[in-house]
C-alpha cells in the first residue's frame, strides 16, 4: 500500500471526517424533505378527476351515520334517536317549582316573588325591561310603546288593576309562555331574569 492510500484512509477513519459525513448527509435528507412539503403545498387548489390522496387520514373516512339516514341498527331505522322518556338534561333538573313555574306545592300561583328584590335583582331588571318589554309598555309601562303609537296595537298597561292585583307568579307564566298578541320570553330571558323584571315592574308600578 503506497503513502497516498495511507493518508486517504487516515482521514476517512478519523472521527472528524465520520462527523462531516453524517452532517452532509443529515442536509441533503432535509433538504429533499423540504422540496416535497414545498412541492405538496403547491398542489393545493389545484382541480383534479382523481381522488385526493390522503396522506393523514385523521378522520375523514371514520365509519359514522349522517343525520336524516337510515339506520339498520335500530328498530325504526332512523340514524337520530329520541331520547329515552324522563329524560333530564345536565343542568335542567328543575325541581324548585317555586322558582321555576311561579307556583307552590299546591299548584297555585306565588303571591310574591320567590327571589329577594335585592339592588342588584332590580339593575337587572331595569336592564332587561328596558332591552324586552318597553318597546311595547314604554318605560313608564303604560302601554304606549312604539308598537301602539306606530302599529295601533293595543298593549296592556302595566298600572291596570288588573295587572296591579295579579300575582307575581302568574306574572312570571305569562313572560314564559306568553298571553294573546304577548310571544314567549322563556328564551331570551333566563328564570332569574324573568323574576328581575316582575320586581322591577312592582317597584315602577309603585313609582318608586
Amino acid at each position: 500500500m503506497d503513502r497516498s492510500t495511507k493518508l486517504n484512509r487516515k482521514k476517512w477513519d478519523s472521527p472528524v471526517s465520520a462527523r462531516s459525513s453524517l452532517r452532509l448527509g443529515q442536509s441533503r435528507f432535509l433538504l429533499c424533505l423540504l422540496v416535497l412539503c414545498l412541492a405538496a403545498g403547491c398542489g393545493r387548489g389545484m382541480t383534479s378527476k382523481q381522488p385526493p390522496i390522503h396522506i393523514f387520514l385523521d378522520m375523514d373516512l371514520q365509519p359514522k351515520y349522517n343525520a336524516q339516514s337510515s339506520n339498520q341498527f335500530f328498530y325504526n331505522r332512523m340514524t337520530m334517536q329520541l331520547p329515552v322518556p324522563g329524560t333530564v338534561a345536565l343542568g335542567e333538573l328543575r325541581e324548585d317549582t317555586a322558582l321555576y313555574q311561579g307556583k307552590d306545592a299546591a299548584g297555585e300561583y306565588l303571591a310574591t316573588s320567590p327571589l329577594e328584590a335585592t339592588d342588584m335583582l332590580l339593575a337587572r331588571g331595569a336592564g332587561r325591561y328596558g332591552i324586552y318589554c318597553a318597546p311595547c309598555h314604554r318605560a313608564s309601562g303604560d302601554g304606549q310603546g312604539i308598537l301602539y303609537t306606530r302599529g295601533g296595537v293595543p298593549t296592556t298597561s302595566l298600572h291596570e288593576e288588573r295587572i296591579l292585583t295579579m300575582p307575581d307568579g302568574e306574572l312570571f307564566g305569562v313572560i314564559t309562555n306568553g298571553l294573546g298578541l304577548m310571544s314567549s320570553y322563556a328564551y331570551p330571558l333566563s328564570v332569574e331574569d324573568r323574576w328581575a323584571i316582575i320586581a322591577y315592574v312592582r317597584q315602577l308600578q309603585e313609582g318608586q
